[in-house]
C-alpha cells in the first residue's frame, strides 16, 4: 500500500475505529497473538458492546488492515495496517536520558571509524534484540591526510592511505615499470605537501590538470604521481556492518526455515540491503520500511528502520551513511524509532566534520 493509499485509509477511518486498531496493533505486538473482541472491549477504552467492535473488526479487515489467521477468533495486523499505525496512529517519546548516555559514552569522538562502526551495529542490536546495521562511509567522505609507497617486487607497490579520520587503508597497486625507493619517497612527500587535507575525488582531477599544463621538470615527477594517484586514490568498494543476525532465529514470526535461510543469504551478500539504505541516504529522519515495502524478496518478511548519520551529528550538513534495525514487521515502533534516530545522531556526533 503506497503512502497516499495509506493516508486515505487513515482519514476514512472514524475514532472509534482508529483507537481500536491503535489497541489491536499494540496488543499484538507485546503479545504475539491474535486479539479478539472481547479482549479489545476490555482494554480499548471505549464503551461499545463486543458485538460492535466485532463489526468494526470486520470494516477493518475488508480494507486491508486487519487479518483473520485460521483457527482463531482473533485478528492480526497486515503490513498496510502497520503502514497506517506508524505514520498515523503511533506516539513516540524521546529517548531517556539514560539511555541516550549509553550511546553517546559508549560511542565516544575519535574512536576510529571501524570501531565505531563495530560500536554502533552492537548497541542497535543490543537496545532491540533485533539486526544493527550500519553501511560504512564511502572513503571520498573523508579528507586525505597522507600516504606512503613501499616497493613490493618489480611492479607491485604498496600504498599505505591514511584518512582524516585516522583510519588507514593499504592497497596493492600495478606499475608500468618499476619504481626506486627514493622515488617513492619523492611521490609520497609530493601528494602530502600538496594535497593534504583535500578529497580523492579532487586529488585526482588537481594532477591531471596540473600535468596538463605542466612544462619543467616538474612534468616527470607529476607524469609518476599520477600514474600511482590513479589506482591508489580510487573510492573503495561499499560496505556495510551487521551485528546481532542470530536475535532473529527463534523469534515466531520468522520461523518459516526457508525465508530465514534467504533474510541470511541477503545478509550475507549485503548488496541488496546496501542498495536499500543507499535509498534512504537522503531522506532526513527515520524511514521505516514493513514487508514487502523493501522491494527485496528476503526482507518480505521484515520491518527495517533506517536513520541517516551525518558528520557532526544533526547539526551537521554532510551525510556519511545509513544506520537501522531489521526485525520482525511485530516490533515495538514506538521504542525503535526513537533508538534509530538518537543512535544517527549519537554516532554523527563522533564523527568530526571535516
Amino acid at each position: 500500500m503506497s503512502r497516499k493509499s495509506t493516508d486515505r485509509s487513515s482519514a476514512s477511518l472514524d475514532p472509534r475505529a482508529r483507537q481500536l486498531l491503535r489497541t489491536l496493533i499494540a496488543r499484538y505486538i507485546r503479545n504475539g497473538e491474535p486479539v479478539g473482541s472481547q479482549t479489545l472491549a476490555r482494554h480499548s477504552g471505549l464503551d461499545v458492546s463486543p458485538a460492535t467492535i466485532r463489526n468494526i473488526l470486520a470494516d477493518l479487515e475488508d480494507v486491508g488492515l486487519l487479518s483473520a489467521p485460521h483457527a482463531s477468533a482473533g485478528r492480526i495486523p497486515t503490513a498496510q495496517g502497520y503502514r497506517l499505525f506508524v505514520d498515523s496512529l503511533l506516539q513516540v517519546r524521546p529517548l531517556p536520558d539514560a539511555e541516550l548516555a549509553r550511546l553517546r559514552g559508549e560511542l565516544p569522538a575519535g574512536s576510529g571509524t571501524q570501531a565505531l562502526l563495530g560500536s554502533a551495529s552492537e548497541l542497535l542490536s543490543a537496545m532491540t534484540h533485533f539486526v544493527g546495521v550500519v553501511s560504512v562511509p564511502k572513503r571520498e567522505q573523508f579528507a586525505f591526510r597522507r600516504v606512503d609507497f613501499v616497493a613490493i617486487d618489480a611492479q607491485r607497490v604498496l600504498a599505505i592511505l591514511v584518512f582524516a579520520d585516522n583510519e588507514v587503508q593499504n592497497r596493492i597497486i600495478q606499475t608500468r615499470r618499476a619504481y626506486e625507493p627514493g622515488e617513492l619517497e619523492r611521490i609520497a612527500n609530493y601528494l602530502n605537501h600538496h594535497f593534504a587535507g583535500r578529497s580523492l575525488a579532487d586529488i585526482r582531477a588537481l594532477l591531471l590538470q596540473e600535468l596538463r599544463s605542466a612544462r619543467s621538470e616538474m612534468e616527470s615527477l607529476l607524469a609518476q604521481s599520477v600514474e600511482l594517484a590513479e589506482q591508489v586514490l580510487v573510492p573503495g568498494h561499499d560496505d556495510m556492518v551487521l551485528a546481532g543476525q542470530t536475535r532473529l532465529m527463534g523469534l515466531q514470526e520468522l520461523s518459516d526455515v526457508d525465508r530465514l535461510r534467504e533474510l541470511f543469504e541477503a545478509f550475507a551478500r549485503k548488496r541488496e540491503i546496501l542498495q536499500l539504505l543507499e535509498r534512504t541516504v537522503q531522506a532526513p529522519g527515520v524511514r521505516i520500511f514493513i514487508g514487502e515495502e523493501t522491494g527485496l524478496a528476503p526482507l518480505e518478511g521484515v520491518s527495517l528502520v533506517t536513520a541517516p548519520y551525518l558528520a557532526g551529528g544533526a547539526a551537521g550538513g554532510k551525510v556519511l551513511g545509513v544506520l537501522g534495525v531489521i526485525g520482525p514487521t511485530r516490533m515495538a515502533y514506538e521504542r525503535v524509532i526513537p533508538i534509530v534516530q538518537a543512535a544517527a545522531d549519537a554516532l554523527g556526533d563522533a564523527f568530526r566534520a571535516d
